[in-house]
């Protein structure tokens, strides 16, 4: 996890590989109750290529 700003609700990846850096929404975090990733957290996810670049999708805690 690169950051996360709670307060907006989203975020940016940085996947193992060094690629890009990857946009994470709230409401792709997987789980009930209060969804947080903290930076320098290890989370698994799924791509998805959207019109604005890639974003994670089914986001979860490692």
């Amino acid at each position: 996890m690169r950051w996360f700003n709670t307060e907006q609700g989203f975020g940016f990846l940085a996947p193992a590989d060094g690629s890009d850096d990857i946009f994470v929404h709230v409401s792709e975090i997987a789980g009930d109750g209060h969804r947080i990733l903290e930076e320098g957290q290890r989370v698994s996810f799924t791509v998805c290529r959207t019109e604005t670049g890639n974003q994670a999708r089914d986001v979860r805690v490692a």
